[in-house]
């Protein structure tokens, strides 16, 4: 199994090859890993950088001292780039969708207030429930042992998933009007793609017409219809497959 990742602001500066891992990062690794002296740790800032050490000491209840970070790496960012447009589910499912997403190996979700969706973000609401995404995906980040966490946008309105969708190199719509499997769709080695996952009430018509004027293809993934919170991420291993990331 690899070392447990731990997010830090910035890995620039490494005096003496050593760092202390404090606060909630800290608190974690002693109290609940429980990591001690010898074991290896990999530090990371979220955004591709990071370095391996190993624990030199548990201070406390929340000071891991790292030794023998002497280099830092880059995980080159992989090609192609899938973003999932993520319709808003209900209740706590948004969440479920981001942090399975983001096992797999999503590399970008933008939150979509699609006009069917029950749920709406508004104001301070939409603003912790934005939060909540992007923890997640941290989180889910960290126990997947990523270095590179997927972005998660600012909520996008119908005309601006539409604008992303017409600079993509794929765009597709999972919707059951499709008559061609994703399976089958001739995909880029490089670029974007990029996938829209619509709310449980389905995507409108109005909608997948101006999706598809910005050259989005509505595409099945199977015989059996997915849960919104389900969809992406079934889409998203589906892909990498295709692309050859999970070669």
């Amino acid at each position: 199994m690899t070392a447990p990742v731990f997010v830090v602001d910035s890995l620039d500066s490494l005096p003496g090859g050593t760092y202390v891992l404090t606060g909630p990062e800290g608190r974690h690794a002693v109290s609940v890993k429980r990591l001690r002296p010898g074991e290896d740790v990999v530090l990371t800032d979220g955004r591709g950088r990071w370095a391996e050490g190993v624990v030199r000491a548990a201070e406390g209840k929340d000071r891991l001292v790292v030794m023998d970070l002497e280099s830092v790496s880059e995980e080159p960012a992989p090609q192609p780039r899938i973003t999932v447009v993520q319709a808003l589910p209900k209740g706590d499912r948004g969440e479920l969708a981001v942090e399975t997403m983001t096992e797999v190996g999503v590399d970008a979700v933008v939150p979509w207030a699609a006009s069917r969706c029950i749920t709406q973000w508004k104001g301070e609401r939409g603003l912790k429930a934005l939060a909540k995404w992007r923890a997640t995906a941290r989180e889910a980040g960290k126990q997947s042992r990523r270095v590179r966490f997927p972005e998660v946008a600012d909520a996008a309105t119908t005309k601006e998933v539409a604008a992303l969708l017409a600079e993509a190199d794929f765009a597709a719509v999972l919707h059951e009007s499709g008559d061609t499997p994703l399976a089958r769709a001739e995909l880029p080695a490089t670029g974007r793609i990029v996938l829209v996952v619509g709310p449980e009430g389905g995507v409108s018509p109005e909608e997948l017409a101006l999706f598809a004027g910005a050259g989005a293809r509505p595409y099945v993934l199977g015989p059996t219809v997915l849960r919104t919170s389900t969809a992406g991420t079934a889409a998203t291993a589906l892909l990498l497959g295709r692309t050859g990331r999970w070669g």
